[in-house]
């Protein structure tokens, strides 16, 4: 944001006139969110609190009954020029009315404790039944690293003012921000690293497909034979023209069009016709579990890594692949774990997901309800999937998804954005309180919202 905003400044176009914009356009998502009721904005000293004088001029000029909150006077000019604009009423303290709160106390360059006057406005803000909105993001939220640095009241609606911010991505700052919506205000950004996934268009198979061609995906199983069977009913659906399950257990309760093999690992990986394959889920984390890992590894074949294979995958096994064909998913513990074996040390979910990536060359997908994908120096992030995806055997359910985009195609980067999303909406199809089965039951329907 800093860059994009001196670039436009460098090519003629001034603060105030970005100001004006940002306010601008905030206070069109305002009047609609008030609906005529009272508004009170929160103008804090920066040019955050600048933004919020705009959008307090805008809605008094529109009718609306307006208070503005700033407990300090502006310190920048064009803040102050904001200021000097706004005709109505400014006090420094007050009464939040019921209607329409704006939180425009700070923007995306906090980077420290917010202290007296202001932690008082956020206290009395949390405590209020009126509809909050944050401008750019909460007053109490680090915009990079999403760190809570004050009282953070729950909000309605979080309004990104030029760009998305991390923290609008990342947790704990995510689960206060509401619904979330980005306001453009013409900046251009160039040289990213950083973006935010867009839902995928999944095409149908070509006229002439087999299930060959449309991609193989054998999963290997290990030591318990529930996850794997879990994984292989979610691929099923997926895309995959063919999922098979190379198993020696016992699966009574397997659909009849499962394809499950038995037998020595490498013979059943010699079939030239795979195009991906599943480790991890149920494999165990014994001496014959690491032997399967490597056979799995040794076959050069692009491969999804999950679960215990993620505790067991070492620099040793690593060198047996090439990594920029592997995808591995972990959660917070098993990216930890990861993180230990490569040498990686770094404080935050999203720094360790990148430096992994960086250090390995593997595609991370650090999966939870802040999922963030790191891949060949690019991060992904998400929207926010259903809550209800806390349940045991979830994510064995996306592996298998991973699994079967994988096969279908060959990109990691897109498998893992791919199975994202077909998780999500599985979820949301499912509706609440579902299992894991029901959620890999959801992944057909899924797949037809992407069509």
């Amino acid at each position: 944001m800093r860059e994009a905003e001196k670039t436009a400044m460098d090519r003629g176009t001034s603060e105030w006139e970005l100001m004006q914009r940002a306010g601008t356009n905030a206070a069109q998502w305002v009047m609609r969110m008030a609906a005529g009721r009272p508004v009170t904005v929160l103008c804090g000293p920066g040019n955050n609190g600048g933004d919020g004088y705009v959008i307090a001029d805008v809605l008094s000029r529109a009718g609306y009954e307006v208070d503005v909150i700033a407990p300090v006077e502006p310190k920048s000019e064009t803040a102050r020029k904001a200021r000097s604009a706004f005709q109505g009423k400014v006090t420094r303290d007050g009464a939040l009315r019921t209607g329409v709160a704006v939180d425009c106390l700070f923007g995306y360059g906090l980077d420290r404790e917010v202290e007296e006057p202001f932690s008082k406005i956020l206290e009395k803000l949390a405590a209020s039944p009126c509809y909050k909105i944050a401008i750019d993001v909460p007053s109490a939220v680090q915009s990079d690293a999403a760190r809570v640095l004050g009282p953070l009241p729950r909000y309605d609606l979080t309004l990104a003012l030029g760009a998305w911010k991390q923290a609008h991505f990342l947790m704990p700052a995510m689960a206060a921000m509401g619904e979330k919506r980005l306001v453009t205000i013409g900046l251009q950004f160039e040289d990213v690293s950083s973006t935010v996934s867009a839902a995928p268009t999944i095409t149908s198979p070509k006229p002439d497909a087999h299930k060959y061609n449309r991609g193989l995906l054998a999963i290997a199983a290990g030591a318990m034979p529930g996850a794997p069977l879990l994984a292989a009913e979610a691929a099923m659906p997926a895309g995959a023209g063919y999922v098979k399950l190379f198993s020696d257990h016992s699966h009574p309760d397997a659909p009849a069009e499962l394809v499950i093999e038995q037998g020595s690992l490498a013979d059943v990986l010699s079939d030239g016709r795979i195009s991906a394959l599943l480790i991890g889920p149920g494999l165990g984390r014994d001496d014959a579990a690491r032997e399967r890992l490597a056979k799995v590894l040794e076959s050069g074949k692009p491969a999804v890594l999950d679960a215990d294979g993620l505790h067991l995958l070492d620099p040793e096994l690593l060198a047996m692949a090439d990594a920029k064909t592997l995808c591995v998913t972990p959660h917070e513990g098993e990216l930890a774990k990861l993180c230990e074996t490569f040498g990686v040390t770094a404080e935050s979910k999203l720094d360790r997901a990148r430096a992994l990536a960086d250090v390995t060359g593997l595609t991370v997908l650090a999966k939870g309800p802040d999922t963030v994908l790191a891949h060949d120096g690019m991060t992904s992030f998400f929207p926010r999937g259903s809550s209800w995806l806390s349940v045991a055997g979830s994510g064995d359910v996306q592996a298998g998804i991973l699994g079967s985009r994988l096969a279908t195609h060959g990109d990691p980067r897109r498998a893992a954005e791919e199975s994202v999303w077909l998780h999500h909406e599985a979820a949301r199809l499912a509706s609440p309180a579902f299992s894991a089965g029901e959620l890999a039951h959801a992944v057909k329907p899924a797949m037809a919202s992407f069509l």
